[in-house]
């Protein structure tokens, strides 16, 4: 959800017992030096002023200052282009990690359990006049949680997010509380390879999956989607009322890279196997060694390097480490080689300045691409990501390609253009964690139908491909379509563009509106579960989407507990997949549908 919402939604009801140049950014240019080489691997690497590493022996004070400066700097710099990270090694820090935009807190351990945070590492709301409650966690984006430990010295550990903000391989040794307070509006959200010791108070989410962890205590309620995939102490099926929608495993999973320090002080990036049928996170008992790479074997970029030096560096074979920042890029980056792997740390940007795509991947096997922003330029591209060229059949089941945290952004910070965010060519390509959306607030002059135009979020055209969270939202026609047989898809949270000026400038070859998920006529074979579509026609003008979910009718095409939700303005949803669910038009209501067909 974003701040224009204007729901009175029957939820505070359910929460009310839970507790094209740097200056196109607004920013200064910023003086050209050259990324330093790591080499040897005991030695501290240089990943630039806006990266800090701490150890243990690190006076308190000085942590605790840099966490709060970066915060004073960060709780409202949601399209600003500064980026952070703040590394842990190995120990026990008594510190209160408070996160703003664009800053990851992780550990640099080989378990989660070595670095422990004695406090917080937490996100919490802001004022907002629109909520009731006068604060909310709707424009809580792009941030991130990974591989550390953290005590609560506070009643709970307080993650209250939205989109792009994912909690990865995390032990809470407490309670989690997952909303703002006192029944804010939340829009999250997604949890990974994680432990909750105690119950996890669900609050105001409106949606949220939760994939391969572990929960000690209860997950206390739910508003509308709400996914359990390969959670040990999930709670039981219950959709739409709980909206719980559970699976026992998840079908195949391979978890996101992971900086690290070794036993013998080496840096290496952790690339974890590939997995079926799992359940539980993968650093629990019994958990074997993460196989992991030199960070010698890594080209560290910093904002300042050229497309082409990047460029230089992956065709000699090397992996990519981007530090924090925004890479403008005159041409796309070319994934090339088999097992390359492309890290982003503390959610860098990239922002194609020409018109070409941010990052072209070859269909070749095990390349993963993990933590990173793409923002579309000035220049319309066509697309902003391909994975795969067309046409593409080559086999990748054993040793897939894989995109994790990878977030689009069309218009925000600058007023981008690009048709497709996201195309999949390649077969069982994995997706896990995408956020693709078209702003609907930002920079004066960078919003609007006709500014920051942009058709699709995502096309899956390759086979066998599997998706965990999937957000997709604001696009002017279909937010997904899906043209791949055998894919599938674990959790999907969609908001229809806020602002088509009239129905005649919004209907698609089928009818009035554009359907959020389309599964292709031709599809044999296709599965999801725990669908959410929600609509807010802001413009003041009768809209109608006749259908959220548009797909074949036939017995290999499945879907499992999707819901259309009426959210404010004008208009809204007539069915929600196909022929089947009710109208949601003119005022709050929601329209689940269990199973299809």
């Amino acid at each position: 959800m974003r701040p224009l919402d204007r729901s009175r939604r029957r939820f505070l009801t359910l929460t009310a017992a839970s507790a094209a140049s740097l200056t196109a950014l607004g920013l200064p240019a910023v003086p050209a030096t050259a990324a330093p080489e790591v080499g040897d691997q005991g030695a501290e690497p240089d990943f630039g002023p806006n990266v800090h590493v701490y150890d243990p022996t690190t006076p308190v004070e000085e942590i605790q200052s840099t966490l709060d400066r970066i915060f004073a700097a960060q709780e409202h710099n949601e399209m600003g282009a500064d980026r952070y990270a703040v590394l842990f090694k190995p120990g026990r820090y008594e510190v209160d990690a408070k996160l703003g935009y664009y800053t990851t807190v992780a550990g640099l351990g080989v378990h989660p359990d070595d670095v422990e945070i004695h406090g917080a590492v937490r996100v919490v709301g802001q004022p907002d006049p629109n909520s009731p409650a006068g604060i909310s966690a709707l424009t809580n984006f792009w941030r991130s949680a990974e591989n550390l430990a953290v005590t609560p010295t506070d009643w709970s550990n307080q993650w209250a997010v939205s989109q792009a903000s994912p909690m990865r391989r995390v032990h809470v040794k407490g309670i989690l509380w997952l909303e703002p307070g006192n029944g804010g509006y939340s829009s999250g959200g997604y949890i990974a390879d994680s432990q909750v010791d105690g119950i996890t108070i669900n609050g105001s989410q409106q949606q949220w999956l939760t994939r391969d962890s572990e929960l000690g205590g209860d997950w206390t309620n739910g508003v509308w989607n709400q996914v359990f995939s390969g959670v040990l102490g999930a709670p039981a099926q219950g959709f739409p009322n709980p909206p719980y929608t559970t699976l026992p495993t998840s079908p195949v999973t391979r978890e996101k890279p992971y900086l690290f320090v070794d036993a013998a002080g080496g840096w290496r990036v952790a690339v974890p196997a590939l997995r079926h049928d799992t359940a539980g996170t993968t650093w629990g008992a019994g958990a074997r060694p993460v196989p992991s790479l030199p960070l010698a074997d890594f080209f560290v970029a910093r904002p300042t390097d050229s497309a082409k030096r990047i460029n230089q560096e992956l065709s000699r074979g090397r992996h990519l480490l981007l530090t924090p920042g925004v890479y403008h890029l005159d041409r796309a980056l070319r994934v090339k080689h088999p097992d390359t792997v492309v890290l982003g740390l503390g959610m860098p940007s990239l922002f194609p300045t020409t018109g070409d795509a941010a990052l072209r991947i070859e269909d070749v096997d095990g390349v993963r691409i993990a933590g990173v922003l793409v923002d579309a330029g000035p220049v319309e591209s066509e697309l902003l990501v391909e994975v795969g060229k067309p046409h593409s059949h080559r086999s990748h089941g054993d040793n897939p390609i894989s995109l994790q945290d990878v977030f689009f952004r069309i218009g925000g910070p600058a007023a981008g253009r690009a048709v497709t965010s996201l195309v999949v060519n390649s077969r069982h390509t994995l997706i896990d964690n995408i956020w693709a959306w078209r702003g609907d607030h930002g920079k004066a002059g960078t919003i609007g139908w006709a500014v920051n135009t942009a058709d699709t979020g995502v096309v899956v055209n390759g086979d066998d491909v599997t998706a965990y969270g999937l957000f997709v939202e604001h696009y002017q026609r279909w937010q997904t379509v899906w043209n791949g047989e055998r894919g599938r898809t674990v959790f999907y949270q969609s908001e229809l563009p806020y602002d088509p000026p009239s129905q005649a400038a919004w209907r698609s070859p089928t009818g009035n509106g554009w359907a959020s998920y389309k599964v292709a006529g031709h599809v044999r074979e296709h599965e999801a579960w725990g669908m959410g579509v929600y609509s807010y026609f802001n413009q003041g003008v009768d809209i109608r989407c006749d259908r959220a979910v548009e797909a074949p009718r036939r017995a290999g095409v499945r879907f499992h507990d999707a819901i259309t939700v009426f959210l404010d303005g004008s208009g809204g949803i007539e069915r929600t997949i196909n022929e089947a669910g009710t109208p949601v038009i003119g005022s709050y209501g929601t329209s689940p549908v269990i199973s299809y067909p």
